[in-house]
């Protein structure tokens, strides 16, 4: 049984600095090299020393270990260290340990990072290549040798459901991506600057798995992303306007596997995001009408339509219209889909943008913004807002 009521989270911490690598095909450097950088770039962003950071957060899947990237950096000694789960799921749980950190004393600035070079070394969108018995590596033995082997077979099941479910075809899902590409043809940051994308481009993409095609999957990409927190109160003093943590939360729901929770009573959305959403309006107390942009974790487009059906946006069925007619201000860094894959960390530094006024694609007088981590995985989230 997830939470009831509103948590005492809220308001207590900020997001102070956000900074990243260049987002390639082929970084030449390694990993704990991206993470290095990444992290400077926070730091500097914020108007903070290494010396000053005492917690760090990254995720499990992360090569780059906690008390190396301090060694590297410059840091001193660590009163606060953390791994989140679940891959691109973790995102946002990144930045909720942190705040949790330092709204209860435990650390005062927190480090969320993540780097990899996920096209030029390890691919995930490869699929499973070989894996070490454990309980939740059981899970898969129901679907991989029936040849669900890639991350896109396993979310080209939902899909199809939800085609079948809402009467839909794969063009719902190309609205997604187009408004992606847009947003990401005007960022000199995001790998597909400048190359924005029409439904017929969508159509004409080349089969992947059924009903997903090639413009329906997220980029491979090596780089990294960090960011800096902190309270609120410190928040201040520091160089940039903050980013107030206004809710964060985490999700699982019932049955949930990791990616192939094909055995719940329904495939066409995404109970765990539903956790997730109920957490935030609670302790926000915001509706999704004032939400002034929704960034939302697309590896996959068909996701994207069931967040903005699980966060309330639009009743089932009716995502891929409501994306159509500009519902909500969506992924205008491009997201995964155009800027790049960095676990859901980009995504982030996006909402920091919009609410500090300097995104390439600024929404006027944005003062919250939804974040969302990955789906079909035990996920997280975030409403961010400007202070007062």
């Amino acid at each position: 049984m997830s939470v009831r009521k509103a948590d005492s989270l809220g308001g207590r911490a900020a997001v102070v600095g956000i900074g990243a690598t260049e987002f390639s095909k082929d970084s030449g450097r390694s990993e704990l090299k991206l993470a290095v950088e990444a992290v400077h770039a926070a730091l500097d962003d914020a108007g903070l020393a290494p010396s000053d950071v005492d917690g760090l957060v990254t995720f499990t899947m992360d090569t780059s270990p906690e008390i190396t990237v301090a060694q590297a950096v410059g840091m001193g000694e660590l009163s606060f260290f953390s791994r989140i789960h679940y891959g691109g799921g973790a995102a946002c749980a990144t930045v909720q340990q942190a705040a949790l950190a330092v709204a209860t004393g435990v650390a005062e600035v927190v480090v969320c990072y993540r780097a990899f070079n996920e096209r030029s070394g390890r691919r995930f969108g490869s699929g499973v290549q070989q894996r070490e018995p454990s309980a939740e590596g059981a899970a898969l033995g129901w679907s991989l040798p029936f040849g669900l082997l890639t991350p896109a077979s396993w979310v080209a099941m939902a899909a199809q459901r939800y085609l079948h479910t809402y009467n839909l075809t794969p063009e719902a899902f190309g609205h997604v991506a187009v408004t992606d590409r847009r947003h990401a043809a005007n960022n000199p940051a995001a790998y597909f600057h400048g190359r924005p994308i029409t439904l017929a481009d969508h159509a004409a993409s080349r089969w992947i798995v059924e009903p997903l095609r090639l413009l329906d999957c997220c980029q491979e990409t090596d780089g990294g992303q960090a960011v800096v927190v902190t309270t609120t109160e410190r928040a201040r003093d520091l160089r940039q306007r903050p980013a107030v943590i206004t809710a964060a939360a985490q999700g699982a729901g019932r049955r949930q596997e990791e990616m192939t929770s094909f055995y719940r009573d329904e495939l066409a959305g995404l109970p765990e995001m539903g956790v997730v959403a109920r957490q935030l309006w609670r302790t926000s107390g915001l509706t999704p009408a004032e939400m002034d942009v929704a960034i939302l974790y697309d590896h996959f487009t068909p996701f994207v339509l069931m967040q903005l059906e699980e966060f309330g946006f639009c009743t089932p069925g009716e995502a891929a219209d409501f994306v159509a007619a500009d519902g909500v201000p969506l992924n205008t860094n491009g997201g995964q889909l155009g800027e790049a894959y960095l676990h859901g960390m980009n995504g982030i530094a996006e909402a920091v943008r919009q609410l500090r006024g300097t995104s390439v694609n600024q929404i006027p007088d944005a003062a919250h913004v939804l974040v969302t981590a990955g789906t079909g995985v035990p996920t997280s989230g975030l409403v961010l807002g400007r202070e007062g």
